[in-house]
C-alpha cells in the first residue's frame, strides 16, 4: 500500500509534494517547517515547536505517532542553534530516541531557521 498523506493540520505544502507518504508499515515524511497558524515563527525556538507539531501530525495523519520514529533528519541554519534544538527536541522524544541526523544547511525554503523529517512505523 502506498498512499500521500496530506494533513488538514499542516501548512499546505510549498511545492509540489505531499506531507509525507505511507507505504505498507512504514511513514516517511517530508521536511516540516516552523510554520504555524500560517506564519513562519520569529525565532529558533517557535519554529522548532511548529515544526516537530507539524511533524506530530503529518505521523497521526498516516497512522503513526511520535513515540513509533526510528529516524530523523533535523536540518539547521545556524548549527549554534543545536542546543535550544535539543532542549525542545527531548520534550518530544522523551525515551527510545530515534536515530538522528542534525547538520547545518546553506538555506533553508522560505528562509527558515529549521527543517525536520522522519521515518516512522505503523503499529
Amino acid at each position: 500500500m502506498k498512499k500521500p498523506i496530506l494533513s488538514p493540520k499542516c501548512p499546505a505544502a510549498i511545492g509540489p509534494y505531499s506531507h509525507g507518504f505511507r507505504c505498507d508499515n512504514l511513514v516517511i515524511t517530508s521536511g516540516q517547517l516552523g510554520i504555524a497558524d500560517g506564519k513562519l515563527g520569529a525565532t529558533i525556538q517557535e519554529q522548532t515547536y511548529a515544526a516537530l507539531n507539524n511533524l506530530k501530525n503529518t505521523l497521526e495523519e498516516g497512522g503513526s505517532k511520535l513515540e513509533n520514529v526510528i529516524k530523523t533528519t533535523v536540518f539547521l541554519a545556524d548549527i549554534a542553534d543545536f542546543a535550544e534544538v535539543n532542549k525542545i527536541y527531548a520534550e518530544y522524544f522523551t525515551s527510545d530516541f530515534p536515530a538522528r541526523t542534525c547538520l547545518q544547511v546553506a538555506k533553508i525554503p522560505m528562509g527558515a531557521l529549521i527543517e525536520i523529517e522522519a521515518i516512522a512505523y505503523v503499529d
